[in-house]
């Protein structure tokens, strides 16, 4: 695991962001990840549901920006995802260019 955080919010639930290897099939170098749950493991086993197994979050090195916070709250699902640079470990200037996506599109483009 590259990096990982999350922050816990005044109504007691947290967003978890973490820097994931991408899947083979959809490409190479990394990606961002953040879950909105009730508690950090409620998050990581969405994700492990999701069939990403290895997925610990150790310390809080990245937790989420407050853009970030913003759009995984503003999101239905409550799980989105968005390439990340290498060089980037959260919520840097570089991440701004790209839109938001839904978990369900990661999953398609990995399935196709």
């Amino acid at each position: 695991m590259a990096a990982g955080g999350f922050c816990k919010l005044p109504n007691g639930t947290v967003v978890v962001a973490l820097n994931l290897p991408r899947p083979p099939a959809a490409g190479c170098g990394s990606m961002r990840v953040l879950v909105h749950a009730q508690n950090r493991a409620r998050a990581l086993t969405r994700l492990r549901n999701l069939g990403l197994r290895a997925v610990y979050l150790r310390g809080n090195a990245a937790p989420p920006s407050p853009d970030e916070i913003t759009a995984v709250l503003h999101h239905p699902d409550g799980l989105i995802w968005r390439t990340a640079p290498d060089n980037a470990v959260s919520g840097g200037p570089e991440l701004a260019q790209e839109l938001w996506h839904p978990i369900r599109m990661l999953r398609r483009s990995a399935a196709a």
